[in-house]
């Protein structure tokens, strides 16, 4: 940790991180759809985009979809799971 000199108002240094990143409002979303593209449960390679290796839907924050398109994939991807399209996940040792 990296401290700045001036004191806050308890008289002890700031502690600031050495990884400061800008806020995440303009970020770029991680996994872009083509323009068109239709979120199905049958359309398998878009949805393991959005499914982590133990089988958890990426959150929205980290996918950069809008909330409908989240919704959707999130019920695309229950649908692929439920018909074993998908892997449910694994099994912690």
């Amino acid at each position: 940790m990296a401290y700045e000199r001036r004191p806050n108002s308890r008289g002890r240094p700031f502690k600031r991180s050495m990884e400061f990143s800008p806020p995440a409002w303009g970020r770029i979303p991680r996994f872009q759809l083509p323009a068109g593209t239709k979120i199905d449960y049958k359309n398998l390679a878009v949805l393991q985009k959005f499914v982590t290796d133990r089988g958890k839907i990426v959150s929205r924050r980290l996918s950069g979809l809008s909330s409908r398109r989240q919704r959707e994939l999130a019920a695309a991807i229950k649908r692929a799971k439920f018909l074993g399209l998908l892997t449910v996940g694994i099994r912690k040792k």
